[in-house]
């Protein structure tokens, strides 16, 4: 991602080009394809996601899951070079614990991607190894991502403390990765979690009507969500010093 332009970006998750038009109508500044119907991080079909790219503006990034997949690079790397060929500027792969991760790592980023750059996303709820950061960004990957794999109303600042987070945005931003933050977030921690400063925040749920994931997008609720951002970013810039003697 750019991190010349003004952070936190507005990720909005869509699965169809109706809602992407609509999500890019609301302010969204990140289109990401995904089926909520198929878990965390449940994939649309390779046919929708290049739909999707060729709908949204070119100025506009588009991320696409490639599933709730086991930490393995024979179950990663199939998708990943499907979504590829789709002309995604980023293709987001959930780590899910229980397997070597890191060889799964080394091993997706040594394939031929085109334009695409992955990003990792660590689940906060599932014992999240935050050392993997380091061996991402060792991989080429461009970012790395926090979000929630229980999608039971919980959300991020449920699972996680304000503290870890920011150590999370801290270090990724050291290592040159971009930070996301996810996982079931309203409006009302867009504030707190703007603070923290990272380069993405993710919505899905609450965009949609009674917050639920599985729902339609409802454009008044993108607006909520993007005047929200635009107050957060607007509160964190730096209020420049008065050197005008005069004015005391």
């Amino acid at each position: 991602m750019d991190r010349q332009r003004v952070t936190p970006q507005f990720l909005a998750s869509v699965t169809s080009v109706d809602e992407a038009n609509i999500a890019v109508s609301g302010g969204a500044g990140i289109i990401d394809c995904k089926d909520p119907g198929l878990g965390a991080l449940g994939a649309l079909g390779v046919a929708v996601v290049r739909d999707i790219r060729a709908a949204v503006p070119r100025d506009i990034p588009v991320s696409a899951t490639i599933g709730d997949l086991p930490a393995e690079a024979a179950a990663w790397s199939g998708p990943v070079l499907e979504m590829a060929e789709t002309g995604v500027e980023y293709i987001k792969i959930g780590i899910f614990p229980g397997l070597d991760a890191r060889a799964a790592i080394v091993a997706v980023g040594r394939l031929s991607l085109g334009r695409a750059r992955l990003v990792g996303v660590l689940l906060a709820d599932r014992d999240p190894d935050f050392a993997l950061v380091d061996a991402l960004a060792d991989a080429g990957f461009a970012g790395v991502m926090v979000d929630t794999a229980r999608k039971s109303g919980q959300s991020l600042l449920d699972v996680a403390g304000v503290g870890t987070l920011g150590e999370f945005v801290a270090n990724a931003r050291l290592q040159g990765l971009f930070a996301g933050l996810a996982g079931s977030l309203r409006v009302e921690h867009i504030q707190a979690l703007a603070e923290l400063d990272p380069d993405i925040l993710g919505f899905r749920g609450a965009l949609c009507g009674g917050h639920d994931r599985r729902g339609r997008l409802d454009a008044a609720r993108l607006v909520a969500v993007r005047d929200a951002l635009f107050a957060a970013r607007v509160a964190k810039r730096p209020v420049a010093p008065n050197l005008d003697p005069t004015s005391a």
